[in-house]
């Protein structure tokens, strides 16, 4: 039977975030909320954790998930390189519901599955995640469901989908409910010829949020897929 910890009681509160400390370090998964979505999190540096995240989804590895990071300073160690145009994205938004692909430090001990070199990365605004980021360092996180269905906005239907998989869930209650919206920006990363970043997935941040930072560097709508 999963355990669930309300983070609003102070007692549970405290137990929740040092249980989750203690599996999270184990290798194992839990659930945790974000400020958009409850996510299914597991250890960035271990592959096996990884594994277990895709398994709890059914995702494959052709799926790799997001990595959540405490600060926009980490963004810099895990990624080779951050456009100067993508530092002011960032400064604006986040902490936030943007989610940013960038190549990877080809030096980095992980395996987040087939992601040809690239990192998608986001800092959470959410403050018990943002301190869970700080204990744990960074989380590979998906939005805790099956895949093919809704990611969960509050932790019963995280349970109601996860719990045969996942032992810890940590209740913050109802969350943002829309997903993060997911920047592909490593065509920035052409000096020559930058290619205009794009829109993999439209979430919470608009459009034309992104558009009033970037520009022309993003790519025009009709274009996008």
């Amino acid at each position: 039977m999963a355990d669930i910890y309300q983070l609003s009681a102070p007692s549970e509160l405290l137990a929740g975030m040092r249980e989750a400390q203690r599996a999270l370090g184990l290798g194992e998964v839990i659930v945790i909320p974000t400020d958009t979505v409850y996510g299914i999190a597991a250890d960035a540096f271990k592959p096996a954790a990884v594994q277990a995240l895709l398994d709890a989804k059914g995702r494959t590895r052709q799926s790799p998930p997001p990595v959540l990071v405490g600060s926009v300073a980490t963004i810099d160690a895990l990624a080779s390189e951050v456009p100067e145009i993508v530092r002011e994205l960032l400064a604006k938004y986040a902490p936030g519901p943007l989610t940013v692909i960038l190549p990877a430090q080809p030096s980095l001990s992980w395996d987040l599955g087939d992601t040809h070199g690239t990192v998608a990365l986001r800092v959470p605004d959410h403050p018990l995640t943002l301190e869970l980021l700080q204990s744990t360092g960074p989380l590979a996180v998906s939005s805790a469901n099956k895949h093919g269905e809704p990611a969960p906005s509050n932790v019963s239907d995280a349970v109601a989908q996860l719990g045969a998989d996942v032992n810890i869930f940590l209740d913050a209650g109802e969350v943002g409910g829309a997903p993060s919206t997911i920047l592909d920006a490593t065509g920035l990363t052409i000096h020559d010829s930058p290619i205009p970043a794009r829109i993999v997935r439209q979430g919470a941040l608009s459009r034309e949020a992104i558009a009033e930072v970037l520009g022309e560097l993003l790519e025009p709508e009709e274009l996008a897929s």
